[in-house]
């Protein structure tokens, strides 16, 4: 028999699913509490203290088995080329949307919108370790992409399989059809490797001319 959620993790599933239907600034946390099914409605205040701890809990929830997926992936398909890192870095938030009761792709993409770069910055060393691991692998195979245009098209890639991977939740939440899985994947896929691996154009080169890598703002840790 199944275990009941504790009251903190009803929290942060209600948490999760509002601000991916409403954003961070459309859901209190009154009606969180509300939505986990408490009858305080300072619950939240009560076992996390302000909202941004809140969100901080909903990635602690999410993050290890993200990152203990990722880790097997690679350790059991040893990739040695782009798109296999790729799959290893992004299947596993593919695979997250799939999950019944998940919103956590719709609430990463609010978040990435919302420009709340601070609260990456509490993640533990390891969580950040690992997703700058697999980004470091992306840049080795893209020596032809000089910078700051390497940084912009992995931080683009990467924005784009999650916003790509919470659209297809939302869809599936709503009982739209969507492709299977596998083609879903593999397309995708296709896709972010042809975008990684474009030929840089005079044009890029000019633009970004003279522009530093810290002008891309921040990787998308999902």
């Amino acid at each position: 028999m199944p275990v009941p959620p504790s009251p903190k993790e009803r929290i942060i599933l209600a948490a999760e699913a509002l601000f991916a239907e409403h954003g961070l600034d459309g859901a209190s946390l009154r009606q969180i509490s509300a939505a986990a099914g408490s009858a305080n409605n300072t619950a939240v205040q009560y076992h996390f203290g302000t909202k941004e701890q809140l969100i901080k809990a909903i990635f602690e929830y999410r993050l290890p088995y993200l990152h203990e997926r990722r880790d097997l992936l690679a350790a059991q398909h040893r990739p040695d080329d782009l798109r296999s890192w790729v799959e290893c870095y992004v299947l596993p938030i593919l695979e997250q949307g799939e999950q019944e009761g998940s919103h956590y792709l719709g609430f990463v993409a609010n978040l990435h919108s919302h420009g709340s770069r601070e609260v990456f910055a509490q993640f533990a060393p390891s969580y950040l370790a690992s997703s700058k691991a697999f980004q470091e692998r992306f840049r080795s195979f893209l020596e032809h992409v000089p910078e700051p245009l390497r940084t912009h098209r992995i931080s683009q890639a990467i924005a784009f399989a999650v916003h790509a991977a919470a659209d297809r939740e939302r869809a599936r939440a709503q009982g739209q059809e969507v492709l299977p899985f596998a083609a879903h994947v593999a397309d995708l896929l296709d896709g972010l490797t042809g975008f990684l691996t474009a030929p840089v154009s005079p044009a890029a080169l000019a633009a970004s001319k003279d522009v530093g890598v810290g002008a891309m703002g921040w990787l998308l840790v999902p």
